[in-house]
């Protein structure tokens, strides 16, 4: 459950910077909960071709995370900022 909402973030975070195929792919798996096999036959490829996109889209996912550090980033800012208001325009700024 950890890894699901810790890619989840990170794909809230770096999403743009994915293609759509691997925005579609993670999407399918994380979100709607298919399995490889449900995903490949939505679009006529390989299991395991699903499965080598989504483990290079979290490979990428981590490299982002890795170089910009917004995730860690934002979550300093939650241990520090305690106003709930002033949290969420933040928040607003970063996923903007």
């Amino acid at each position: 459950m950890k890894e699901i909402i810790y890619y989840s973030e990170l794909y809230d975070l770096y999403k743009n910077l994915l293609t759509n195929k691997q925005k579609e792919y993670f999407e399918e798996y994380y979100f709607k909960n298919l399995s490889f096999g449900e995903i490949a036959d939505n679009y006529n490829i390989s299991r395991n071709a699903i499965y080598n996109q989504l483990k290079l889209t979290k490979e990428l996912l981590e490299y982002y995370e890795q170089k910009l550090r917004l995730n860690a980033k934002l979550k300093e800012l939650e241990t520090v900022i305690k106003d709930n208001e002033i949290l969420e325009e933040v928040r607003k700024i970063i996923f903007e």
